[in-house]
């Protein structure tokens, strides 16, 4: 990302204008400044060089946002570095004006977001934009920018007064009955940098997931070391900072999330910046959290989507930590009640060390898994293929209540999510936009989940009748029949917009969707997991580990066999079930990847998608080279919501790249280079490209 003459001759020309009579003269001391332009532009992601007048000297400095005159122009950008070294022959525009002082890009940072850009074959400013808040101004005032690296004079010193937390006595509790987890804290508390794969089996009390983790964390500290923690949602955020302010306290930490809003998010991000908090904990952004001698990067359940950024270049918030891991050098742990495919290559090539329970351990530590579907259940039930509710899972959560609260695991949010024809079965569309119906109440009239039409006088277009039915009952039907079921039992619903995370009730149903599942402080009696086919039957590549993932998650909530819990699932998929009857994440990751890696398909290899019109990926392929271990799958006509294309509108178009890991480097930067100079040529048709997306398949 270098800048040349050449490039700098044609900023000179295209709105860099000459100096003017009466301007600042330049600064005595390294008076240019290297400035990376935000922009979505490809060929425009680079370095370029800007002189830094006298009057802004003081204020321009490394990582300091800017505006600069580029395309004839005020843009937003950030210094890199400043230099002497000014190119010969070449008259450089100064800088309009420094934004804010603050430091917010340091050279790690940038050094990261490269990687990142590198790796997914994007933009690096695009990188930083989910990196680095926005600037509050009113925060920028609560910290002197006078000297980069300590807080201003005026700024109250932190309440911890950097101190390092105490070892802890909790952590024998919360890693009980795991091999080689003693041996891994100790290695954190002692500066060494080991790299774990940790598999919880439990969602609340003292040997939580999140005490675990807090454990962690406070080992790291012990060694003056700061750490880094993502986890996928403010649910698990919140559940984690409980366990980090029992085991650290509350002034250890800051969170970096942007449900808080602006300015406590870039509050936080300053008070690591400037080094008076060492540990930061929040979601995907949180990554990377600019925190000073970094010993351990964390993260929570790695197989969740929501870890994979929105935009471009749409980065998995695992991959920035491992690439940040590899770049500083420091310790890192990977944490889930199952284990992705993803995680199972770290630990199969020997980067990782798995941290797992023993057998013996798990045995009285995690719930009876049951079954409804296998053939001795089957037998004792003749109508358990048509029943939503086997009787055995009727049974488990009536004697359930007896000892506590009772989780049932549905699929879907609302009453009735699906609809279909009553007389044919036909699946019940939007004659609109062919969006699917759904009833958001036993009276309610039935409507379009894309556009929200109402469906008043609905005809199926297969038989003609009017009658509707619900395919899928969701969350709040289930509660509803579950309270008519269990009179004496009070029922609680979580999902959709109305999350809990706590259920007190001794005698609760608790009826929620994966992910939403409330915590009882000291366990569930039972848990019933509904619609496993349903959940099974969507079409992608990772349903199974997808479906695992959300059993474990549950099954994780509910009391040890000894006390009588008890979990009863239902779904006919064998292969997926036996996992977690034996509760056995990593035998399910490895020979999942074992069939992955015979049929050369992701994680066991990578995957790149190029999107868009079928003469924009032809013109993108055309120079580009299949070599090694690059195969090419398509170009495929992607399906579209509308039931016919507006006229003279082409349709979307997909082309698969599969490549080793070994040619991962050589493949995106070629994919990188390429966009970059069909960018320059402003090409008509332009194509999306997306590296390693757990959606594409």
């Amino acid at each position: 990302m270098g800048s040349d003459p050449h490039q700098l001759s044609l900023l000179q020309g295209f709105g860099a204008p000459k100096k003017a009579p009466g301007t600042s003269p330049a600064a005595a001391t390294n008076p240019v400044a290297q400035v990376l332009i935000e922009t979505s532009l490809p060929h425009l992601d680079r370095i370029f060089d800007y002189l830094v007048p006298e009057t802004l000297d003081a204020e321009a400095v490394p990582g300091a946002r800017v505006k600069a005159r580029f395309g004839g122009q005020e843009m937003s950008g950030f210094i890199t570095r400043r230099t002497s070294d000014a190119p010969e022959g070449v008259k450089l525009a100064p800088l309009a004006k420094v934004v804010s002082a603050q430091p917010v890009l340091t050279d790690e940072l940038l050094q990261l977001a490269t990687a990142v850009a590198e790796r997914y074959a994007g933009n690096v400013s695009d990188v930083l934009r989910a990196a680095i808040p926005a600037r509050v101004a009113k925060v920028d005032k609560e910290f002197a920018a006078s000297n980069a690296t300590h807080v201003a004079e005026s700024q109250p010193q932190p309440a911890d007064g950097g101190r390092i937390p105490e070892p802890s006595t909790g952590a024998a509790d919360a890693y009980a009955g795991y091999e080689g987890a003693g041996d891994y804290l100790a290695q954190l508390a002692a500066g060494a940098a080991p790299r774990a794969v940790l598999g919880s089996h439990k969602s609340y009390g003292r040997a939580s997931w999140a005490a675990q983790v807090a454990h962690a964390v406070a080992s790291v500290r012990q060694s003056g070391r700061g750490a880094v923690v993502v986890v996928p949602d403010a649910k698990d955020l919140a559940t984690l900072e409980a366990a980090l302010q029992q085991v650290l306290g509350a002034d250890q930490y800051v969170r970096l999330t942007a449900e808080d809003g602006p300015t406590p998010r870039y509050r936080n991000y300053l008070r690591l910046l400037h080094g008076e908090v060492s540990v930061a904990v929040g979601t995907r952004s949180a990554a990377y959290a600019p925190v000073r001698d970094l010993g351990l990067v964390a993260l929570w359940d790695d197989g969740d989507d929501l870890l994979l950024e929105q935009r471009s270049p749409y980065q998995h918030a695992r991959e920035v930590l491992l690439l940040r891991s590899a770049q500083s050098g420091c310790s890192a742990l990977f944490a889930g009640f199952s284990r992705s495919g993803e995680v199972e290559r770290l630990v199969e090539s020997g980067w990782a060390s798995a941290l797992t329970p023993s057998r013996p351990f798990l045995r009285k530590a995690t719930p009876r898994i049951l079954n409804t579907a296998d053939s001795f259940q089957q037998e004792r039930d003749p109508m358990l293929r048509h029943a939503r509710l086997p009787h055995a899972a009727w049974r488990a959560a009536q004697e359930g209540l007896e000892r506590g609260p009772v989780l049932v695991q549905v699929a879907r949010t609302g009453f009735s999510p699906a609809l279909s024809c009553q007389d044919c079965r036909t699946p019940a569309r939007c004659t609109d936009c062919n969006g699917p119906l759904a009833q958001s109440g036993r009276t309610a009239t039935p409507a379009c989940r894309w556009c929200g039409r109402l469906a008043t006088n609905y005809a199926c277009p297969e038989c003609g009748s009017h009658r509707l039915r619900a395919s899928v009952a969701g969350a709040l039907r289930t509660a509803e029949e579950l309270g008519r079921a269990f009179p004496g039992a009070t029922v609680v619903s979580s999902s959709g917009d109305h999350i809990k995370s706590v259920v007190e009730s001794k005698n609760a149903l608790v009826v929620a969707t994966p992910g939403a599942e409330p915590v009882a402080p000291e366990g569930y009696a039972a848990a019933l997991l509904l619609d496993g086919n349903a959940m099974l039957s969507r079409e992608s590549l990772r349903t199974p580990e997808d479906v695992l993932r959300r059993w474990f998650r549950a099954a994780s909530l509910v009391k040890p066999s000894s006390e009588g819990g008890l979990v009863v699932v239902t779904a006919d998929q064998e292969a997926v079930v036996a996992p977690l009857v034996r509760w056995d994440p990593a035998g399910a990751a490895a020979r999942e990847m074992q069939l992955r890696r015979e049929l050369q398909l992701p994680p066991a290899v990578r995957i790149a998608a190029l999107t868009g019109k079928a003469s924009g990926i032809e013109a993108f392929m055309a120079d580009f080279e299949l070599g090694g271990s690059l195969r090419s799958v398509g170009p495929v006509e992607l399906p579209s919501r509308e039931v016919q294309e507006r006229p003279g509108e082409s349709s979307e178009h997909r082309l698969l790249l599969f490549f080793s890991y070994q040619d991962g480097p050589k493949v995106t930067a070629a994919l990188r280079h390429r966009k970059a100079a069909l960018a320059a040529k402003r090409v008509p048709d332009p194509v999306q490209v997306r590296c390693d997306g757990i959606d594409l398949l």
